[in-house]
């Protein structure tokens, strides 16, 4: 006799919620005494830290051009000499003062997100080339099944940018610029498109 199987239905899929906020920010949500603060908040450096202290800010905009107001967005990182403040770093001793990692989310007023931190050295390519100087990111908000990595370079760093082995490979090149943060004095404006015209490239790693 041939048995029933007894298919279930699928599960709906969970997106990133308010949960975000409240377990990886509960200060930020208001709830005290999980940590003395919230982890990856405040600057990224300290007195003795090496490199030039920069400021990067930005939104996380929607594609009806809104910034979100419950995203969160996560940072990564080389020193100032191209080091990561990582055990699986080999190439060298990484600055022991430079956190090299950070979390912000986004302010519940105007949507933006705040790093202070300082501007990375240029790390190798997996076939030896040198990149230009990044930040990794990673976003989550309500709405997003799966976290979005992207990266931030710099306006003032166009020769090294040019040469890039990462930005050589998008194939549209009319998209590089969604990449690259604009300076004025010591902050970086990046902000981050999910769609649209201007939506930002993210990478599937």
């Amino acid at each position: 006799m041939v048995q029933s199987l007894g298919y279930l239905k699928e599960s709906a899929s969970q997106t990133a919620g308010p949960y975000v906020h409240i377990g990886c920010t509960p200060s930020f949500t208001g709830i005290e005494g999980v940590y003395e603060k919230d982890l990856g908040s405040g600057p990224l450096y300290d007195d003795k830290t090496r490199g030039e202290r920069i400021t990067i800010r930005g939104r996380v905009i929607d594609g009806s051009g809104t910034p979100l107001k419950d995203a969160m967005v996560e940072i990564w990182q080389a020193d100032a000499d191209g080091f990561y403040n990582s055990p699986s770093e080999t190439r060298g001793k990484a600055d022991p003062h430079f956190l090299g990692w950070g979390r912000c989310p986004a302010h519940m007023d105007t949507g933006e997100f705040v790093f202070q931190t300082i501007k990375p050295g240029r790390v190798p390519f997996n076939d030896g080339r040198l990149m230009a100087p990044h930040i990794t990111m990673w976003i989550v908000a309500r709405g997003i099944n799966i976290g979005l990595h992207t990266r931030m370079y710099f306006s003032d760093e166009s020769e090294a940018n040019a040469a890039d082995p990462v930005l050589a490979r998008i194939e549209h090149k009319v998209r590089v610029p969604t990449l690259i943060a604009s300076r004025e004095g010591d902050t970086y404006t990046f902000d981050i498109h999910l769609q649209g015209e201007n939506e930002t490239v993210f990478f599937d790693i």
